[in-house]
């Protein structure tokens, strides 16, 4: 579901586009996924070796914002660069939500991607956000942008019982924040009590599994990762994206070569990494899980048990029968087959609002 209003042409090619969906694993039941997402959109080059990262927020709101059956709510920034949330404003605005409240993480900067490991990457999130301001922070308007956790304690009380999906696609900050908020106008309930209450499940890009460090972990507040990890109500299911599911997944190259040329993810690609070059997909796995479920793509790694993160950033699961409501995800089939499917479904919600057609 869009928040915008599309035109009826738009509409019946939105329909016709997704019809062979369920192949891949839409809900067949068309219920709709109420959505938040909380991502590190900065430079996709957050790791201590580059060429391993390649997570693309982008791509992942690509999704969120395009796939159908989908009500996104909020979208909350935990990176503190001001062109964060601008990009993220200007990616969401040109897929018809305009309107999409957007929190940033405090105190912010206005500081931008340089590549000083191989000085081969590039940086795109000021160019998306100049050349394609508009939405609910248009450029540059950064402190206009919600408090994260005001937003995620407004948005969470005005929804119903058990109806939120929560995607994580980078730090822990604004989660951390939210579980040890207390009370307020929105809600008299504290954090823990409100995600409980209102939080279906939390999708997780993030850990190596059974056991691993990951850079979302452990690069920015391990501690808070592990609070909210290891802290978060047990009674809410969590699923687990790992390193290891993404980095074998590439994908972009088709975007940026075949897409629109007016898309703002494309040119985020090829800002990036330029044409016909693909990355890493870790982000978007998580968003098309988090909307689409298991599908054909994916597959539990485990039964039960949990995850347990340490002080330093790293994880392993740990068994325990009575825990069944946490879980890793597998790909079940090839990592091209995933990768073809993914790319595709870039460029199906990107042609929506190519403006040439």
């Amino acid at each position: 579901m869009l928040t915008n209003v599309l035109s009826p042409h738009r509409v019946l090619r939105y329909a016709l586009t997704y019809l062979a969906l369920p192949t891949i694993g839409a809900q067949a039941d068309g219920c709709i996924t109420n959505l938040i997402i909380d991502t590190d959109i900065f430079s996709d080059v957050e790791y201590i070796r580059p060429q391993l990262a390649g997570k693309n927020d982008a791509a992942a709101l690509l999704l969120a914002a395009t796939l159908p059956n989908v009500s996104l709510l909020a979208v909350n920034v935990n990176y503190p660069s001001a062109y964060s949330p601008l990009a993220a404003s200007a990616i969401l605005n040109h897929y018809a939500h305009a309107t999409t409240p957007i929190g940033q993480r405090r105190p912010y900067t206005n500081a931008s991607f340089f590549d000083d490991w191989a000085y081969e990457l590039g940086e795109y999130a000021s160019k998306v956000a100049y050349h394609y301001s508009g939405g609910s922070l248009p450029w540059f308007t950064a402190e206009q942008a919600w408090d994260p956790v005001q937003l995620y304690r407004k948005t969470l009380a005005a929804s119903a019982d058990a109806s939120v999906t929560i995607a994580s696609i980078g730090f822990f900050e604004n989660l951390a924040a939210l579980l040890d908020s207390s009370g307020d106008a929105y809600s008299a309930l504290d954090g823990y009590e409100l995600v409980a209450e209102k939080v279906k499940k939390l999708v997780v890009m993030g850990g190596g599994y059974p056991s691993g460090r990951e850079y979302n972990f452990w690069g920015n507040d391990p501690l808070a990762t592990a609070h909210v990890v290891n802290t978060w109500p047990r009674a809410v299911p969590v699923t687990f994206l790992g390193t290891e599911v993404g980095e074998v997944v590439l994908t972009g190259a088709r975007l940026t070569a075949g897409g629109p040329r007016d898309d703002p993810v494309g040119a985020a690609y090829r800002w990036y990494v330029g044409y016909n070059a693909t990355r890493m997909s870790w982000d978007p796995l998580a968003v098309a899980y988090a909307v689409l479920g298991l599908g054909t793509w994916f597959e539990y790694g485990n039964v039960a048990g949990y995850n347990y993160v340490f002080a330093n950033g790293s994880n392993m699961w740990v068994a325990d029968d009575g825990v069944t409501n946490q879980h890793y995800l597998r790909l079940a089939v090839d990592n091209v087959t995933v990768a073809d499917e993914l790319d595709e479904l870039y460029l199906k919600g990107a042609r929506l609002f190519d403006k040439g057609e």
